[in-house]
């Protein structure tokens, strides 16, 4: 090694290098995934709508749409209405990307590629990120506008509301574990057997029991909830309220907010990804790439495996955003409290009984069938979709068509 290496390593400051070149890393990767997320959902809006999306700046796919945006956005005047509370009004959009920033820290990319390695980081996540509805309220209250206010309230009941289910299904996985340390969950011991291997697919934790497979279905929707994503964006009812607590916002600090919002979606996928579904693993492999490819390369094909699944979430997220249709208030707080609530309860204690009471073959064996199931499940789903797309119309869905065209023309008699 350089010896003017060994002097930075050996140095008293290089714990705070190291700090700020991952704080730098994370932050880029915040800023690049919210970039890319927002060019994904114009894309995925246009085809679901019929529509092709950005298709002129950057060539055909309009790959730089986003970039130029944010660049205007970075340029815009920053307007403060007369009647806002200026202090709040600047330290609202911030205090809400912090909370979505510092969820970072405790993600685990790849085998050992976190920023910091906790015990407690499920907790450390699932709190910071509740941080971010402190910004929110600052910034309805802080704009000044009844309008703003009215939305800040109504987004923090609903965040506040989706978070103790939320909580109550990751609680589900740490039973099963017994640790809260995301690394742990994913990490491949060094004498497993290749069939127990948590890289496997029928390992993955969704597949573990009827609770655990329940409770990400659970957790997925308090999730979209909690990231405050359609059907549940109460707080950008346009024809209610404006846009809600960010309607007094241009510029950068609008840029921030939306930053938070796409930064909470990716981190709650992310959690979703190492709690459920593997976390870094392919499925296929029984032991870590990091052994397979060494240390550096197979961590490398580990962070790409895992961002393309949490990004694969945020697709899902976006997927039902603009399939179905918002909700009303009561609506949304109903489907927490009444729904998810007692269901994540009913699951935490299912877990917990299925652990003491249900036969040890049965725990073993189960994880097969629920993973062979699932699997032949998905593929009927694509094999239909693919026969649907073939066929021509009136012959893939049976009396769709036909149905409708004797509607019309019996209406058209009439």
């Amino acid at each position: 090694m350089p010896e003017f290496l060994s002097d930075i390593f050996e140095s008293p400051y290089w714990p705070f290098i190291l700090a700020l070149i991952a704080a730098v890393a994370l932050i880029t990767f915040m800023l690049v995934s919210a970039i890319f997320s927002v060019w994904l959902e114009r894309k995925v809006a246009g085809r679901i709508q019929d529509r092709l999306g950005p298709t002129r700046v950057g060539g055909k796919f309009g790959w730089l749409q986003t970039l130029a945006d944010g660049m205007k956005l970075l340029v815009k005047e920053d307007i403060i209405p007369a009647s806002a509370d200026r202090l709040l009004f600047r330290f609202g959009p911030y205090i809400a990307l912090a909370g979505s920033f510092l969820a970072f820290l405790a993600l685990p990319f790849g085998n050992g590629v976190v920023a910091r390695e906790m015990n407690v980081a499920v907790f450390f996540m699932l709190a910071v990120m509740s941080t971010e509805v402190f910004g929110i309220i600052l910034a309805g209250y802080g704009s000044g506008s009844k309008w703003s206010l009215f939305g800040g309230m109504r987004e923090a009941a609903q965040m506040v509301s989706y978070e103790v289910p939320m909580a109550l299904c990751v609680l589900v996985p740490v039973i099963v574990t017994g640790t809260m340390n995301l690394s742990a969950f994913v990490r491949v011991p060094a004498d497993a057997a290749w069939y127990a291997s948590p890289s496997l697919v029928w390992n993955w934790y969704v597949f573990n029991d009827p609770f655990t497979f329940a409770a990400f279905w659970c957790y997925f929707t308090c999730a979209t909830a909690s990231c405050k994503r359609a059907p549940f964006d109460l707080a950008e009812a346009e024809s209610e309220l404006v846009a809600g607590f960010h309607t007094e916002y241009s510029g950068f600090r609008w840029l921030s907010l939306f930053m938070a919002e796409y930064g909470s979606m990716f981190a709650v996928s992310g959690i979703a990804n190492i709690l459920f579904l593997g976390g870094w693993h392919l499925g296929f492999l029984p032991v870590d790439l990091t052994y397979l490819l060494g240390g550096f390369l197979g961590n490398v094909v580990n962070v790409l495996v895992f961002i393309v699944k949490g990004w694969t979430l945020v697709f899902v997220m976006m997927w039902v955003r603009w399939t179905l249709p918002r909700l009303r208030i009561d609506q949304v707080m109903m489907t927490c409290l009444k729904y998810l609530l007692p269901i994540s309860c009913v699951l935490l204690l299912g877990v917990c009984l299925w652990r003491l009471f249900v036969p040890e073959m049965i725990q073993v064996y189960f994880p097969y069938v629920l993973t062979a199931v699932s699997l032949a499940l998905i593929v009927l789903v694509l094999w239909k979709i693919a026969t649907w797309f073939s066929a021509p119309p009136g012959t893939a869905m049976p009396g769709m068509w036909r149905n409708a065209s004797a509607t019309g023309y019996q209406g058209a008699k009439q």
